[in-house]
């Protein structure tokens, strides 16, 4: 069985759960590009939502500045060295209701295009236990380069919606490799823990 590696939440404020291991494994139903044990953060206000829904949600893609995570602090969940940080992809807009059906169509594109495609802009991290890799961070947020030496809580970027996303949220799996076409999936844990499907956490609250 893969090695645990347990790390801090790498956020402030609210966040929902989804696609967590703790409920299944492939968490995002596929072993592709080591995302056995990824798991999915998305930003919520204190009524548990990420954003108003209308009746043009329904209908319309609508700006990843209508959710309240758009921009939230990103922080580094382990002590470590940055061995990849990428901003420089757009974020595009949100899909909910019907446009997310058209967007969920255009995904095996995105899986051709490679994990950068899928990832958007990342950070990727290697501390002890493996590398743990942020992603789907905003359009030139990073506050972090390869090389840099990072402490658990300090801020690596800002919540977005680039790569494969269909509103803003913060991807993260751990591997045992940079070179994400071979890597290995490594499990995870928060606090000693794993969150399930549909909890809301409460992240680190800054000094």
């Amino acid at each position: 069985m893969a090695d645990l590696l347990d790390m801090d939440y790498p956020f402030t404020g609210r966040w929902l759960v989804q696609n967590s291991p703790a409920d299944r494994v492939p968490s995002h139903g596929t072993t592709l590009f080591a995302t056995s044990y990824a798991i999915d953060f998305v930003p919520v206000d204190g009524s548990g939502r990420s954003a108003p829904f209308t009746v043009g949600s329904l209908v319309r893609p609508e700006p990843p500045e209508n959710f309240v995570g758009f921009g939230r602090p990103v922080l580094s969940p382990v002590a470590g060295t940055v061995v990849a940080s990428h901003d420089t992809e757009r974020d595009h807009l949100s899909y909910r209701g019907v446009p997310s059906i058209g967007y969920a169509l255009t995904q095996a594109r995105r899986v051709g295009a490679g994990w950068p495609a899928l990832a958007g802009n990342h950070v990727m991290i290697r501390c002890v236990g493996g590398i743990v890799s942020l992603c789907h961070l905003q359009h030139r947020s990073t506050r972090v380069r390869a090389g840099q030496h990072v402490e658990i809580g300090e801020e690596i970027g800002r919540c977005g919606n680039s790569g494969n996303s269909t509103e803003p949220h913060l991807h993260v799996q751990a591997i045992d490799s940079v070179d994400i076409e071979h890597a290995v999936a490594t499990r995870i844990a928060f606090r000693g823990a794993l969150p399930s499907n549909g909890s809301i956490i409460s992240g680190r609250t800054l000094q």
